[in-house]
Order: C-alpha cells, then structure tokens, then sequence
C-alpha cells in the first residue's frame, strides 16, 4: 500500500519503508485543498506588492530588498543555483530517498504557500526512484539544511545530477527520461524546498531504527558474555530494580532475566567463592543498557515529532490569511537530541569493549584460555578483534563531541545562531555503524567463550542466540580470516534475528 504524504502522522517506520523499501508514495486528496489555499496567499501578497519575506524580498540578510513580480521566477531559481554549495561524499540513496519523503511531507501540510505541481515532482522523482545526488556537508542546521536541499531541490528544475537506475546523469537528461520538464518556480517555492531539517531528520530516524534492531543484540551478547565468563546473575534480582524504577533500568534486567533463564552454567557455580562482585561491564548491564534505551526512546520522540512539522520559513496560514515569520527551520531540537543519542551510544560501546577485553584475558575471563583458542601462542585466536573494538570505540569517543555547542554566524550575522545539527546526525551515523561492529565483536568473542563451557545448559536466550550464531560461523578452532565472520554476524544483527530472542 501507498504511503500517503500530508495526512496527520507518519511514523519512522513509514520513513523506512519508503527510504529502504522503496514503497511508494502517494498524497492524500484532502491536502490538495489545504496547499491551494495557501498558494491563493501567496498569490496574492505578489499582486499587491506587499513586503513579506522571502516572497517579495531577497533572504537572509537581504530581506530588506524588494523584489518585484516579474523577477519572482529568476529569485526562486537563483536561490537553488547559489545556495547549491555542498562538498564531501554524497549521501546514501537511502537518505537521499528519505529526504524527499520528508520534504514532501512537510510541503504538503499546507502552510507552505507552494503550487501542488511542486508535491507531484517530489512524488515522481521517489515513485521513479530518480535521486539526486546531494553532497554530505555544508548545512549549519539553521534556517533549514539549506545547501542539501538545494542539491535536493536542483533537479526538479533541470539542474545538479541525478542517479536513475545505477547511472549518475545530468538532471535534464533525467527529466525526459521520466517524462518530466523542469519545473519553473514561482514566488516562494525555491525557499519552500531548501528551508528545513530533512537532512538531519533523515539520518537521525535511521540511525534510531538501526539501534532499536542492535540493542536487543547487544543485551544477548551481554548474557552470553556473562555466561561464558562465570559471572554471577545476582545483579538481575528484581528486588535491585524496583527500588530505583527507571524504565530502562526495568525492562533491561527483565530481558536479561528471560535471557539467562534456566541456565545450569549460572547454577554451576552459584554457590563458588571464585568472584565475590563481578566488574560493572558486567554487573551494571542493567543500569547501563537501561540508560541508552531511555535516551533512545526520549529521541525517538522528538524525531517523531520533528518528522511531523513544518520547518519552513515564512509560513502560510490559510484560517486568517497571515503569513509569518518564524524559526521553525531551526535544528536546535533535533540537534541537542541527537548529541544525546550519539553519547548514549558510544557509552554502548565502550562496555560491550570492555566485555570484550574481559573474555580474550585470561586473567579476567574465569579460567578460559588467552584470546578464546586451544592452541594460545601458536595461534591468536580472537586478540585482535579486541583491538578493532578498541580502535571503533576509540572513534566513537571523539566523534561525541556535542556538535550544538558550537555556533558560527551566517548571513553577515542575520543568522547568528545556528544548530549544526547536521553534523551531529552524520557523527551518529557513523557512531551507529562502529557500534554495531563492536556489537558483532562482542557476539563473536562471547559465542566462542561458551564453547568451553559445554556440556552444561546455557539460558534460554543465550542458547537461541548461540545457535542462530553457529548456524552461520562455526566456532573458531584453528586461526583463519575472521573479517568474513564478522560481516556474517553483523548481518545477522541488521536482519533482526536476535531482537526476537
């Protein structure tokens, strides 16, 4: 089924469906009258010459100068051309598609003062899966993610580049190839397109949907590590939880619970003296893990709601006939959320290294043998998987620096305070991907320290995951090339096989 833009909500679920499902996109009739309406406005500001910004005014610190009609069509086009100033890597297709997605949801809400035809080349350029092609950096986070979006916003008019069934073509080239002639913008449409937070919204909402699927992972590679390293599952007493009640807290100890469950390798040893406490890494999984998980829900939120507004500027009330000017495109909300998340997640990685570190060392592990082989010395075993963790954590920690607490003005200072929320989504990005690595690390090392734990029966979750683990890696018994293992595991994080544990 369609997804339908413009209608009341979508979730980020609907946001990956059309950004990595390629489902198609659709407009809800009743929109189409609330965007006529607004246009009326708009139309009308320009036949009585009124000054409102950014349709009869030049942007930023130029809206003191008046534009007339007849230059409307050059303004909106100019616009795209000169803001058209991003560099880096180009964004994956699959943001590319969610920034239109967004883009088009947000326009068609009615507040934007922009033509229908507008709503149906963004809906083209998706169903055809005509993508433009949109350099990484560049936005500041404020007044929109401007140079992005023009480069988003190019091709609808017959400039910038497009990927069309695996080739990078010119735009125009492009257009004919699905049907299309560029599109002539009139009064505030140029702006429409390129003022708001679809970059950061885009990446922001993938990034928590990949950390929802590795989370759930993360907690069975927590079980199995404490499993295989003959740690006591005290900790989890229901009792420990309930007198410091935090969400996450809660429904972490409750999943480990259930994960250990019926485990006779925990009652081996229930009764030993061989560890009075065990480490944090181990023992504070649930305070830990709990606290990414409620900062994880809390950005969710927040995208969920971002993802729903209007984030352009001046905005178009039809009920009275105003149009103001606001702040809506600005990233700050987005921006201080997503510095949370990357720091919450990069705190996921550097326990589950430390865990790590605690398996390969035998004087950590509870008697298994140095970097989890038989054969110690002639051979490495997993030693350097620890390493690669450390260097990815390592990473992590520098790419958490809050991106919104630094600040540059813009626009000859009219635009003195900006949110670079941007880079903050593009360092989570790259934070969520090292993490799920680690992740994959940790499930790795963990499975293999069980080896030596057999005959005896390991919890019901941990016995699941060790399977679904050893259906596609065999356990390690001689050194080999083990980067192929890892990217089997992490495939098996991303399919969601262990978020069902």
């Amino acid at each position: 089924m369609d997804i339908q833009a413009g209608s009341s909500y979508i979730s980020i679920s609907d946001l990956i469906r059309v950004a990595r499902e390629k489902t198609k996109v659709g407009l809800d009739p009743d929109v189409l009258r609330k965007v006529k309406r607004s246009r009326s406005i708009v139309e009308k500001a320009v036949s009585e010459k009124k000054v409102v910004y950014g349709i009869t005014t030049g942007f930023g610190k130029l809206a003191e100068t008046f534009i007339p009609a007849d230059k409307n069509q050059e303004l909106q086009k100019n616009l795209l051309l000169s803001h058209a100033v991003g560099v880096g890597d180009p964004l994956p297709e699959e943001v590319v598609r969610g920034m239109l997605f967004l883009r088009l949801h947000s326009l068609a809400k009615g507040f934007s003062g922009i033509r229908p035809v507008v709503l149906e080349y963004l809906i083209r350029f998706l169903n055809e899966n005509c993508l433009p092609v949109v350099p990484s950096q560049g936005s500041v986070g404020s007044s929109g993610d401007l140079a992005p979006l023009a480069h988003l916003s190019l091709p609808l008019i017959g400039y910038g580049e497009v990927l069309l069934k695996g080739r990078r073509l010119p735009s125009a080239e492009a257009l004919k190839l699905i049907g299309l002639e560029p599109l002539v913008l009139g009064a505030k449409e140029g702006l429409g397109l390129i003022n708001g937070t679809q970059v950061m919204s885009t990446l922001g909402s993938l990034a928590v949907y990949d950390i929802e699927t590795f989370f759930a992972a993360s907690l069975a590679a927590a079980a199995m590590t404490l499993e295989a390293t003959l740690s006591s599952d005290a900790f989890l007493s229901k009792k420990i939880h309930q007198i410091r009640p935090h969400e996450g807290q809660l429904f972490v100890s409750e999943k480990m619970r259930q994960l250990v469950e019926g485990s006779s390798l925990i009652l081996s040893h229930k009764n030993s003296l061989h560890r009075v406490q065990d480490a944090y890494s181990i023992r504070c999984i649930p305070q830990v893990h709990g606290a990414v998980w409620d900062a994880l829900r809390y950005v969710k939120q927040v995208l969920e709601v971002e993802i729903n507004s209007v984030t352009d500027n001046p905005l178009v009330f039809s009920d009275d006939e105003t149009v103001v000017s606001g702040g809506n495109f600005h990233g700050h909300p987005v921006a201080l959320a997503l510095d949370f998340l990357k720091i919450a997640v990069t705190s996921l990685s550097n326990i589950s290294e430390r865990r790590i570190e605690r398996l390969v060392n035998p004087a950590l592990s509870g008697g298994l043998p140095a970097f989890l082989t038989k054969y110690s010395g002639l051979c490495s075993g997993m030693m350097i998987l620890q390493y690669t963790a450390a260097s990815l954590v390592s990473e992590n920690k520098g790419l958490s620096h809050p991106a919104s607490v630094d600040s540059i003005p813009t626009s000859a200072n009219q635009e003195d305070y900006n949110s670079m929320g941007t880079t903050a989504a593009r360092h989570l990005a790259k934070i969520t991907e090292n993490t799920l690595q680690v992740i994959g690390i940790e499930l790795l090392c963990s499975a293999q320290g069980l080896e030596f734990r057999r005959p005896l029966k390991f919890g019901a979750g941990v016995e699941k995951a060790y399977r679904k683990i050893r259906d596609k890696i065999p356990a390690l018994e001689q050194d080999r090339e083990m980067k192929s293992d890892l990217e089997k595991v992490v495939l098996l994080i991303r399919s969601g096989e262990l978020s069902t544990l």
